[in-house]
């Protein structure tokens, strides 16, 4: 039974300070909005299922994940399979003439957006501003005088262009780009690979927030200037100085009702993902400031502990979820797909408080001699982030296998991936097995003994991502299982766990796993 244990990240030191990061989860490119005293999050998402997660906190510090505002990917063509890496970019939120706003990429289909009146839905179905190839990381934004604009950025891996920004007109309700684009910035000199760009505008300049230097080793560049086509002034105001705090990279800006600004950004943590970051804003002579100025060189570096921002009150300690009993008609919030959900790959309700996963095949496209590859190519895996540097993972669940090759487990999942499970074999025998493969290849060891009934999955991770998997027949007394494991992170993404059932073998079957809970622990 899950404990409520105190959850294995927590931002808020409870005496009026933070630590960073504030999120120790993979919410990549993150961007953020206040609307009165609340504040919202959104982030990257890619080909994962639901996306474009939305947070919800009442002081930057303690943050809820509320929902989604894409339940299924049905707008980009070939979505049903695992698309690694593809999908969902960098999004924008915005609050404007009385609604929420996201803009985003998908790089290989165009500029898409989605409204809603609350930020927890529902979304309007997505609507493409353009079809292109390219173009990445867009942000809107409305001027006083009504007319509308685009920003973005270019993914040279698709479109040849790189370290550029470009200005477009939009119509005023976000569902056209008007003309041709201008050259907003080349930052190939000083600030190449520059991307991420968010719009604002305060004290009669425009400023453009946007990252350069490359994900893991760059730093927060700021454009200013008093026409929002340039010709712009340039300045570095976040760096990583003497800090461990390697990037760092895209995010977005939120000034308080006190007065106080903030910034979010993210970090690249390899296996752990892109984990956010809470800095301190100042601004001199029109120029923010980000973070702590040690050296006095104008450049700031990230703070690792703050007092906390000047909401005006005292929060609850929140963290996005982890565990879950599956008691509720809808799977938590926590939980993704690899692709497009399909009809036959869960239920909830079939077995009281309990989440049914079918053994289903996977897609025919990845088959080879009529037999399946390798967990890559499975979309019916069941994943949510990695939650902390270091935590336990335990799964309880029992196995109805009907035909060879069916599987289920416990799975730490990423460019390489690691698997504790059942496996039945082609002569119909139920074994334990320890599973690790990539999209090219898998190794099965078959553990000693047969096991019937329920088995409680366990990984413990230890900082740097180490994974050891473990079994028991109770919850309390558990055995190691396969070798260490160094979890690999994703394309684009952290590595996630979750657990999983599926066909490995030539035909259908009606197996599956019933999952009574899955709880996260220190």
């Amino acid at each position: 039974m899950i404990t409520n244990s105190k959850p294995p990240w927590v931002a808020d030191q409870g005496d009026g300070t933070f630590k960073n990061p504030i999120l120790y989860a993979d919410y990549s490119d993150p961007d953020v909005i206040r609307v009165g005293s609340d504040f919202y999050m959104t982030a990257s998402s890619f080909a994962h299922v639901p996306g474009l997660p939305i947070l919800h906190s009442k002081d930057l510090v303690n943050w809820e994940l509320i929902g989604h505002a894409v339940t299924r990917l049905d707008a980009l063509p070939g979505y049903d399979k695992p698309r690694h890496g593809d999908g969902v970019w960098a999004p924008s939120i915005r609050y404007h003439d009385g609604k929420f706003w996201i803009f985003f990429s998908a790089p290989d289909e165009g500029i898409f957006m989605t409204t809603a009146d609350h930020p927890a839905g529902p979304w309007a179905p997505l609507h493409c501003l353009k079809e292109v190839k390219g173009w990445i990381d867009p942000c809107p934004f409305w001027d006083e005088d009504g007319q509308a604009y685009l920003v973005h950025a270019f993914a040279r891996s698709r479109c040849g262009i790189k370290h550029r920004l470009q200005l477009l007109q939009m119509s005023p309700d976000g569902k056209q780009l008007l003309g041709e684009g201008h050259l907003l910035y080349d930052g190939e000199q000083h600030h190449p690979t520059m991307e991420g760009p968010k719009v604002y505008k305060r004290n009669g300049y425009y400023y453009i927030f946007a990252p350069a230097g490359g994900v893991a080793t760059g730093w927060q560049t700021i454009l200013r200037s008093k026409n929002i086509y340039g010709p712009y002034e340039d300045r570095i105001v976040l760096h990583q100085g003497t800090t461990e705090v390697n990037g760092p990279h895209q995010g977005g800006w939120v000034e308080l009702e006190s007065g106080e600004s903030w910034f979010i950004h993210f970090q690249d943590r390899d296996a752990y993902g892109r984990i956010v970051h809470l800095q301190p804003v100042r601004w001199v002579d029109d120029w923010p400031l980000m973070g702590v100025n040690l050296d006095e060189n104008g450049i700031g570096e990230p703070v690792l502990r703050m007092k906390k921002p000047d909401v005006g009150g005292e929060y609850p300690v929140a963290v996005p979820a982890t565990s879950d009993d599956f008691a509720d008609r809808y799977l938590g919030l926590q939980w993704q797909w690899q692709a497009n959900p399909q009809q036959g790959w869960y239920a909830l309700g079939e077995r009281e408080s309990h989440l049914r996963l079918y053994a289903v095949p996977l897609p025919e496209g990845e088959r080879e001699d009529g037999r399946a590859l390798t967990l890559s190519a499975a979309p019916q895996l069941l994943l949510q982030k990695l939650p902390a540097p270091a935590f336990t993972a335990t799964a309880k669940l029992s196995f109805e296998p009907d035909a060879p090759g069916d599987r289920c487990g416990l799975v730490v999942f990423g460019l390489k991936y690691a698997a504790l499970g059942w496996i039945k074999d082609d002569a119909g025998s139920v074994k334990l097995a320890y599973w690790t493969g990539d999209d090219q290849s898998e190794t099965v060891t078959r553990l000693d003994g047969e096991l019937t009934g329920t088995v409680y999955l366990r990984v413990t991770v230890s900082e740097g991502a180490r994974c050891s998997f473990s079994f028991g027949p109770d919850g309390v007394h558990f055995e190691s299982a396969g070798e260490p494991f160094t979890a690999k992170e994703g394309r684009w993404v952290g590595a996630k766990v979750g657990v999983f059932a599926a066909n490995m073998g030539r035909s259908g079957s009606r197996g599956y796993t019933d999952v009574d809970w899955f709880e996260v622990s220190e």
